[in-house]
């Protein structure tokens, strides 16, 4: 089975996107598929990092015109592009004759899409040059002309894509079917039980690996103002992108607790598993955090991570802020004050949300549906 992959990393995008693409692509390798990857040159784009992973990845140049967002024969009157067309560094057009010769030579018996900026006239246009389509989304805002969709978002039903999918289209919905790496799963019990008498020993900050705004910075100035314990350490970990590095590592070696920055990290599973809290972004690490049970604050960096923010606080598995301001209160009057209850509340209720081997169920989907 041939499958190539469409998505992009960026200052902009961050490399969530690209790196749940290499979790299924590293299975789907595993159980004897091709796969090949299509991104744009972007500026912080994770080209060479998957080429190292031993895939090949043809790279689409990157357009300057940030004004272009969409034109024919794509425009019509009722939309200028998707909520994300400056994601794209080109238009709709221009990414789909790119990426029409390259598709039309592999042939891919699966074309999967992993990007907020496209949709489903890019996906009709390119139709002809691949067998089935499958998209991982997470915003249920545009049309989709695929054959799979994936939104393993927490709170989001089928229904929420209403009239915005073919009638065929089967739909994977929710974190039960979660894009882990298969060590997340692995290190599941062994996780679980070391939270059986919480302590708050071990503090993980992860916001993201590009984190272009430096919330990273900002969290970092509210938990120097609290009353830490004195046994606490802090670990910050940061992609080697990341803009605000050099600040953050200044700023680390001057905090009241030990803080180490850890950048490019490859054993994340085994960095949560060892911690006691996480104060992370509301993206697709929030599915690591809660298979392994660790208790989080979730700090929302973009409007598009709300409802995921307020689905996990309602389903009691994370604590949501909507700005870094908000630590300092939560973590004096409710994690600080001696009782340990609310660090196991946390995890048990983060533990329910996903068991990690949503991979496995997505493949035998592919696999399927190619035989």
């Amino acid at each position: 089975m041939r499958v190539v992959f469409r998505t992009d990393a960026s200052l902009h995008i961050g490399i969530g996107h690209v790196m749940r693409c290499l979790t299924l692509a590293d299975a789907l390798v595993a159980r004897g598929a091709e796969c090949q990857f299509l991104c744009r040159e972007h500026e912080a784009n994770l080209i060479e990092f998957i080429s190292s992973k031993g895939y090949f990845v043809h790279a689409l140049p990157f357009s300057h015109d940030a004004n272009a967002c969409f034109s024919a024969p794509f425009a019509d009157a009722s939309s200028a592009g998707t909520t994300h067309s400056h994601w794209l560094g080109a238009t709709q057009t221009e990414d789909a004759e790119a990426s029409a010769p390259i598709l039309a030579t592999q042939r891919p018996d699966w074309l999967i899409v992993d990007h907020y900026a496209l949709d489903a006239r890019w996906e009709r246009a390119l139709a002809p040059h691949y067998r089935k389509l499958m998209v991982i989304d997470d915003l249920a805002d545009r049309p989709h002309d695929c054959d799979l969709l994936l939104d393993q978002n927490l709170g989001r039903t089928a229904e929420d894509y209403g009239d915005l999918l073919r009638t065929h289209t089967t739909t994977l919905i929710g974190p039960r079917y979660a894009l882990l790496r298969p060590e997340f799963a692995q290190l599941r019990a062994e996780s679980l039980a070391r939270r059986a008498n919480p302590q708050l020993k071990h503090l993980l900050i992860t916001m993201g690996g590009v984190d272009k705004d430096n919330a990273t910075g900002r969290v970092l100035d509210a938990l120097n103002v609290c009353p830490l314990p004195l046994g606490l350490h802090i670990t910050v970990v940061m992609g080697p992108h990341a803009p605000w590095l050099q600040q953050v590592q200044t700023q680390a070696a001057q905090m009241s607790r030990p803080t180490q920055v850890l950048v490019g990290v490859d054993d994340m599973a085994r960095l949560m598993a060892g911690s006691d809290l996480a104060i992370g972004a509301a993206g697709g690490t929030a599915w690591e955090r809660c298979c392994l049970g660790l208790p989080t604050l979730v700090l929302v960096l973009a409007e598009n991570q709300q409802a995921g923010a307020a689905a996990l606080q309602n389903a009691g598995a994370a604590i949501a802020m909507q700005s870094a301001t908000e630590i300092q209160h939560v973590m004096q009057n409710r994690l600080l004050s001696g009782d340990a209850a609310l660090l196991q509340q946390l995890s048990l209720a983060a533990a329910q949300v996903t068991d990690g081997n949503g991979v496995s169920q997505i493949i035998e989907r592919l696999m399927s549906q190619h035989v």
